[in-house]
């Protein structure tokens, strides 16, 4: 029994925000392992800027989520991790209440690497991972990542 993802991928970021990923996997014995949903009128968006180049994004309405943007603004040293993910630490643990065993990210992708504690923004495409936890997804300037390397500021955008 494999897993069952309901995606975002070719939906708007205003979409992106409203939709509920839902995963069923093997890990959990076939249950629901974690609901996402954001339907919020506000929509929880952050600026992260790398240098001259700035991202936007669109943070899911999940309590990892929601420690993360407590953080902002916060500047983190952004490092690659096998030619796939740009990783940094954070200066503490966030809550993981509720998350799921793991998560399949795609390109644009923010996450919680949990057993390392560490942010991770996916830049190539990955399978699936044993304590990831999805945090947002990229907007636009996702092509900027993989050449970046060094000092990025988050913004929670109100």
């Amino acid at each position: 029994f494999g897993a069952i993802t309901l995606s975002c991928h070719d939906l708007s970021p205003l979409d992106f925000g409203r939709i509920l990923t839902l995963r069923l996997d093997r890990f959990r014995g076939g249950r629901s392992a974690f609901a996402f949903e954001n339907d919020k009128k506000d929509v929880m968006k952050i600026k992260i800027s790398l240098g001259d180049a700035v991202l936007t994004a669109t943070m899911l309405d999940n309590p990892t989520s929601r420690d993360f943007l407590a953080m902002m603004p916060i500047t983190l040293t952004l490092k690659d991790y096998a030619g796939t993910e740009k990783v940094s630490g954070l200066p503490r643990k966030l809550s993981t209440k509720g998350a799921p065993a793991g998560y399949d990210p795609s390109v644009g992708d923010i996450t919680l690497y949990e057993p390392w504690g560490n942010l991770a923004i996916f830049y190539r495409e990955f399978g699936y991972a044993s304590g990831l936890i999805i945090l947002g997804k990229i907007d636009s300037g996702v092509e900027n990542l993989s050449k970046f390397d060094g000092e990025a500021t988050f913004e929670h955008l109100k």
